[in-house]
């Protein structure tokens, strides 16, 4: 996979940022980014030889580097905050030490400078509350993927973000600009993300269209049988209820907040180098709370599951009765009809007797339960 013009000098850092981690697979990593192994000890001598400036062109001024200390320590967090509008006193404290500045206010003497300067409104300081939510244990355990709500463009046309966002460490996974928000768009960007970060446990997601059926909540789409053919667990959020996809909500609170607020962007590619630039940001520089103030790279690694080029042949046990679904859903079993999800159309689906209930049967695709049949009832 080449890399894009538009994202390759943040790509390089991105790489090089993982490459140099703990135990890192730099061979693994070189092939899923699409470059040798020659190109990828490249990038990382001339990083340490210089830096993020020996990527080179670097689309985005550097926020700052110790040989451009300000001379005043006020006028350095007002600029730092004038980068990053939406970060407070703790994240502006942990950021100047992560620049390496030899001098660091505490994170209360940031707040009251941003006070001095207008850069904080009462209503600010009261909305501020703490963000506390259920963490999975390791990188990759589960991605929550969403659309956010669609922007408007210059010239009239909708962008959509797609964000996947890993729930441990809130590595930004996939944050692209979309004009439409169907199955092939999805499964294009997912399959990238997949051939760069290998393939999560599971993905959460709303019921909403193409991942789910607001209709029938936990309908199989296409999406979803091709995620679970590659041995992806999927879950729904319930209905109403839009905080079991908590992280990717905040999530698009802050790329509101810091990115989309107030700013237009004339066409998708502009729309995306701008997604490109803050992503890196995001992962890389911005301290993150519920981190400990750390960064999402600090926390990420890559899947050590490889995404395969070709799908893996559908396997079932000995003892499951294996039915294919016909045209339209049609699933016939003991001289009965029943209606499954249209997308299962002519694949195999495996059937086992229910272990709670009697007279009833438990459907399977692969790995994924999801359905249960009553022969008590006519279909």
């Amino acid at each position: 996979m080449s890399w894009n013009p538009r994202d390759t000098v943040n790509l390089r850092l991105e790489f090089v940022q993982l490459a140099l981690q703990d135990g890192a697979n730099r061979r693994e990593l070189c092939r899923r980014y699409g470059i040798s192994g020659k190109t990828g000890y490249k990038w990382l001598n001339r990083y340490a030889q210089s830096g993020e400036a020996g990527l080179e062109d670097r689309s985005r001024k550097p926020l700052s580097s110790p040989n451009r200390t300000a001379p005043e320590i006020e006028q350095r967090v007002v600029v730092l905050r004038n980068e990053h509008h939406r970060w407070g006193g703790r994240k502006l404290e942990q950021r100047l030490r992560d620049l390496g500045d030899p001098v660091v206010p505490t994170a209360g003497t940031m707040t009251r400078i941003l006070h001095r300067h207008g850069l904080i409104t009462p209503e600010a300081s009261q909305a501020a509350t703490p963000w506390q939510r259920f963490e999975h244990e390791q990188p990759n355990d589960l991605w929550q993927m969403d659309f956010k709500g669609w922007i408007e463009l210059v010239d009239g046309r909708r962008c959509s973000p797609l964000t996947v966002l890993d729930d441990h460490s809130r590595f930004s996974i996939v944050l692209d600009a979309c004009g439409q928000t169907d199955t092939q768009t999805v499964r294009r960007r997912l399959r990238d993300a997949f051939r760069r970060y290998g393939l999560p446990l599971r993905i959460n997601t709303d019921n909403g269209s193409p991942w789910g059926s607001p209709a029938q909540p936990g309908q199989l789409t296409t999406l979803g049988i091709w995620l679970i053919r590659l041995g992806v667990k999927l879950s729904y959020s319930r209905p109403a209820h839009p905080q079991t996809n908590g992280k990717d909500e905040r999530f698009h609170r802050t790329l509101k907040a810091e990115l989309l607020n107030g700013r237009h962007f004339a066409s998708f590619r502009g729309a995306q180098q701008a997604f490109d630039t803050w992503r890196i940001v995001y992962n890389t520089q911005r301290p993150h709370q519920a981190l400990g103030m750390a960064t999402p790279l600090t926390r990420y690694r890559p899947s050590l599951r490889a995404y395969p080029e070709r799908l893996p042949p559908l396997q079932y046990g000995d003892a499951d009765t294996v039915v294919r679904v016909r045209i339209n859903g049609d699933l016939r079993f003991m001289s009965r009809r029943f209606k499954v999800s249209s997308a299962l159309d002519n694949l195999p689906v495996a059937i086992r007797p229910s272990t709670t209930q009697p007279d009833c049967y438990d459907l399977y695709f692969a790995h994924h339960h999801f359905d249960t049949i009553d022969l008590n009832l006519t279909k």
